[in-house]
C-alpha cells in the first residue's frame, strides 16, 4: 500500500468516526478521544488532520451537504418533487439530518464562508431566477420559499417515534408513503409545479 493510501484511508477512517460521533452527541458533546478510538488512530493523528474538533465538524457538514445536494437536486419548476426528494433522503439517512440539525442548534448562522449559507444564497437565486421566467408566484420571498419547502419535507424526519408507532413493517409502509404523499401535496398547494395546472 502506498503511503498516499494510507494517508488517505486514516483520514477517511477519522471522517466516518467523527460523523457517527456528531450525529449521536452533537458537536459540544462529541469527544475526539472517542473519535481516535473508533477510527483505530491517536487524538495526535486527528489533530494532524483536523486543527480543531470545529473544523472537524465543518469538514464533515461540508461533505453531508453536497452528498444531500447530489440526491436531491432542485428543480424550481418541481417544488413538490424536490420535497419528496428531501423527505425520501432523510428518512433512508436519518443520522445525516441529525448531524445538520446540530450544527444549526450550535453555530447559528454560521460565517459568510458557511456551506449551509453558500447553499442556500445559490438556491434562492435559483429560485428568484424562476419566480422572473414566470414559474413561480413573485408574491413570496425566495428564502420564505426555500425554507417552508425544507421544513414540510423534514417535518415527518423529526417525528420518528409516531412513525415507529404504525404497527408492522407493512402497516408503517403504507403510513410513511402517506405522510410523503402529504407532504408533496402540502408543498404543491402552495408553489404549483410548473405546468401542473395547464395554465403556467
Amino acid at each position: 500500500m502506498s503511503p498516499s493510501v494510507a494517508v488517505d484511508s486514516t483520514r477517511d477512517r477519522i471522517a466516518g468516526a467523527a460523523k457517527a460521533e456528531f450525529a449521536r452527541y452533537g458537536i459540544a458533546g462529541a469527544r475526539v478521544d472517542r473519535i481516535a478510538k473508533t477510527a483505530k488512530t491517536s487524538k495526535e493523528r486527528v489533530y494532524a488532520y483536523f486543527r480543531s474538533k470545529e473544523n472537524l465538524y465543518q469538514h464533515i457538514a461540508a461533505e453531508e451537504l453536497a452528498a444531500i445536494e447530489e440526491a436531491t437536486q432542485m428543480d424550481p419548476a418541481d417544488l413538490p418533487g424536490f420535497a419528496g426528494q428531501i423527505h425520501d433522503y432523510f428518512l433512508a439517512h436519518p443520522d445525516n439530518h441529525r448531524l445538520m440539525k446540530w450544527g444549526q442548534l450550535e453555530f447559528g448562522g454560521g460565517g459568510p464562508g458557511d456551506p449551509t449559507r453558500v447553499a442556500m444564497a445559490r438556491k434562492t437565486e435559483q429560485l428568484r431566477r424562476a419566480q422572473r421566467d414566470g414559474h413561480l408566484d413573485p408574491a413570496w420571498d425566495p428564502i420564505d420559499i426555500l425554507v417552508f419547502v425544507n421544513q414540510l419535507a423534514t417535518a415527518w424526519v423529526d417525528q420518528p417515534d409516531l412513525a415507529d408507532s404504525a404497527g408492522p413493517a407493512a402497516e408503517r409502509a403504507e403510513f410513511l408513503a402517506a405522510r410523503r404523499a402529504a407532504i408533496v401535496g402540502a408543498v404543491e398547494r402552495l408553489f404549483p409545479a410548473a405546468n401542473a395546472s395547464g395554465d403556467k
